[in-house]
């Protein structure tokens, strides 16, 4: 999924900053028939949407085999959809900090099911499971993350995303825990951006009653066809 690692490059000029009047038929770069409706705010024809737009679905979905929901539900609104994917490049893609690519989707699944968004925590439990290579833990967080099998740093650093999430009164009590972990200050702030994006997430898609793709749901869990053939 290093497809995000595209979005820097999109084009914020005010010729693009235009939107254009939305309509009936989902996007799709594959097919021209109607689908299953996402969500409940309508989708763009391709045609209608900014070309720096279509060029990013159209690589996401030729990479991934589909387009995730999420990209068609904020074609709706082409300034906010590249505002989001831009600081979500930041936060997610960022070389430096002791977060790895598989931490960062854990707290997303965590605070995702602690806020009760289907779509977020299906397709973030997806991806851990892609990067971390051990498919049961994300749906273990889901359930409880007090009862789910994390070492001692990973429980400091969902303890600290969920007291965010919960809006708790942050201390340097709370900062001290993850210290004691490996986690400096950088750490924290990263912990707290990420949970804090992905809840503004969580709430748009209850807004929109977004609904995950079904490829989300077997990503990471069956072997690819790929490795098939060469097993």
């Amino acid at each position: 999924m290093s497809w995000y690692r595209r979005l820097p490059s999109l084009v914020l000029t005010s010729r693009w900053a235009r939107i254009r009047p939305a309509c009936k038929l989902q996007f799709s770069t594959k097919s021209g028939k109607p689908e299953q409706p996402i969500g409940r705010y309508p989708v763009p024809y391709k045609k209608d949407l900014p070309y720096d737009i279509v060029e990013l679905m159209e690589e996401v979905e030729t990479k991934s085999g589909f387009l995730p929901n999420i990209f068609k539900m904020l074609s709706y609104r082409p300034v906010e959809f590249r505002a989001f994917f831009a600081y979500y490049n930041a936060l997610m893609n960022k070389e430096t900090g002791n977060l790895s690519k598989a931490d960062r989707e854990l707290i997303i699944v965590a605070t995702s099911a602690n806020n009760h968004c289907p779509y977020c925590v299906i397709a973030h439990s997806a991806l851990h499971r892609i990067y971390s290579k051990n498919p049961v833990l994300a749906d273990q967080v889901v359930v409880n993350s007090q009862l789910a099998d994390l070492d001692d740093r990973q429980h400091a650093m969902l303890d600290f995303a969920l007291a965010v999430s919960n809006a708790a009164n942050i201390s340097d009590d709370h900062l001290k825990k993850l210290e004691v972990h490996g986690f400096d200050r950088d750490d924290a702030w990263d912990i707290a951006t990420i949970t804090a994006f992905f809840a503004m997430s969580n709430r748009l898609a209850h807004l929109n009653d977004l609904r995950p793709n079904e490829e989300f749901y077997t990503l990471g869990r069956l072997p690819r066809e790929k490795d098939k053939s060469e097993g």
